[in-house]
């Protein structure tokens, strides 16, 4: 039996209106003095109306940190740990999208321990300790409420991570009435994202890829496959949607054991420098990588073809990673989401930048089937132009 480490988040609840009943656990779990983590436009919805009424009725004296921008920058970070710290917290919590709950894990982290965000950055760098932490996200797509990874732009436009077991949180709550307004693009880029995790995470070359992870990205990728359509397209669907949450936390527990490879590599760029969420630069890319790898993981796309696509069961086994491709492009236009870099508003004259810094995510690129050079991402670029 080939060794491996397989770790996630100790305790996971979900259920329908789980969000409106959160005080108790949160009192028990994070304390009675809570920062509260979470974005502006989430909070100006009304949507954690619910839960602040639970967390105040339990008991928990509240401060709400309601900075967090996409792509959060270092700045904010250090912001809510600074909140952390001021408020005495004893805990954190976040509510929202991946943005969120990556500024949670750090805060959660430089509240408590004497580290400094720049000495951290890379696998593994991490001491501790950290303050108790509680994610509940609003998204079906990072997962990360059950990855060891933060995700932190520096500088102008280059993203890094920060990753280590000790980020893992202590709990997550999947609650699928949270997700019931999100808008039809959002919906669909947040579940590609999810669908990339769980590929590669199957498809990783980590010496680390396992059969736990394996087994969960198949499972994540029937939940996606199956109902990412009726979710973008009817979302007040509450069995989609929290098919899909459920589905993005498996693929979540999957990747953060078996890493992820070149499609977040060539996403991030594109984030960085554009702005563009980070859902749908892995969609504009994902084919095009997928079609570079397919030499070497024909037949690992093969083997996860029908998860996603039923219909690909009864495909020739010769052609089944290639048929696999062409769903995963073809979804993205029934999803209506944009497909050529182009279409961003990205000139032809910046591809050769993009492929520059993709090749910084060493982090990622060793993890991926095919070895990539950066004549390779350019290639890549060019076709997704």
């Amino acid at each position: 039996m080939t060794p491996f480490t397989f770790s996630t988040t100790r305790s996971i609840i979900s259920g329908s209106g789980k969000a409106a009943e959160i005080g108790p656990i949160a009192r028990l779990l994070l304390g009675e003095r809570v920062l509260l983590v979470t974005d502006a436009g989430l909070r100006r919805s009304g949507l954690l109306e619910p839960s602040l009424a639970s967390l105040l009725a339990s008991g928990i004296t509240m401060r709400i940190f309601d900075e967090v921008v996409a792509d959060p920058p270092e700045a904010i970070v250090r912001a809510a740990a600074a909140a952390a710290a001021e408020h005495a917290a004893t805990g954190i919590l976040a509510i929202g999208g991946g943005s969120p709950m990556d500024v949670a894990k750090l805060a959660a982290l430089l509240a408590r321990s004497d580290e400094k965000l720049a000495d951290i950055y890379g696998v593994g760098n991490v001491k501790g300790p950290r303050l108790p932490l509680m994610l509940v996200p609003t998204t079906a797509g990072t997962g990360s409420e059950v990855t060891p990874i933060s995700i932190v732009t520096t500088g102008e436009a280059e993203k890094k991570g920060v990753v280590s077991p000790i980020l893992l949180p202590d709990a997550a709550l999947l609650d699928p009435e949270l997700t019931l307004g999100l808008p039809p693009a959002i919906t669909a880029a947040t579940g590609v994202d999810a669908m990339v995790h769980a590929i590669e995470a199957y498809a990783s070359a980590s010496p680390n890829n396992n059969p736990v992870s394996r087994a969960l990205a198949r499972e994540a990728l029937r939940l996606l496959g199956a109902n990412i359509r009726e979710a973008v397209h009817n979302g007040r669907n509450r069995d989609a949607r929290g098919a899909m949450l459920l589905g993005s936390l498996l693929a979540g527990q999957a990747f953060a054991n078996s890493p992820v490879a070149a499609v977040h590599a060539l996403a991030y760029p594109l984030g960085g420098h554009y702005h563009i969420p980070h859902g749908l630069s892995n969609a504009l890319v994902l084919p095009h990588v997928l079609a570079f790898n397919l030499p070497a993981a024909a037949l690992t796309y093969g083997e996860i073809a029908a998860d996603a696509f039923p219909e690909l069961g009864q495909a020739p086994v010769s052609n089944r990673a290639e048929r696999f491709v062409e769903s995963l492009a073809s979804l993205s236009v029934d999803l209506n989401l944009p497909t050529r870099l182009r279409d961003m508003g990205i000139g032809e004259n910046a591809l050769a930048m993009l492929a520059t810094d993709a090749m910084k995510q060493t982090r990622l690129l060793v993890n991926n089937p095919r070895p990539l050079t950066e004549a390779d991402a350019l290639a890549i670029y060019r076709a997704a132009w």
